[in-house]
């Protein structure tokens, strides 16, 4: 059985062809019975909404597809640091 999840990709502001970190899991997976079971199982396809016309540039609201049946919501602040050990496959890995 697939199951569609997301994970998180950081590029370069200056070199936006440069991948500084990727999550070494995904962050979005559906769990809830609402994102496992609709028209399309197990999929949480999305998209990403910064928030800086709140005044707080490192908020992301994320709005995705509940097994295409619903739309949830989800909040994701950028960290001050990145986690250790999750680093883009090399330190010159491109898009």
């Amino acid at each position: 059985m697939l199951c569609y999840s997301a994970g998180v990709m950081i590029f370069s502001k200056e070199h936006p062809l440069v991948i500084k970190y990727r999550s070494a899991e995904p962050v979005l997976t559906p769990e809830l019975p609402e994102e496992r079971h609709g028209i399309v199982a197990n999929v949480v396809p999305h998209s990403i909404d910064k928030r800086d016309d709140l005044g707080t540039p490192d908020r992301f609201d994320v709005y995705y597809g509940m097994a295409d049946n619903r739309i949830g919501a989800a909040r994701f602040d950028l960290p001050d640091h990145l986690p250790a050990g999750a680093d883009a496959d090399s330190p010159k890995a491109k898009v």
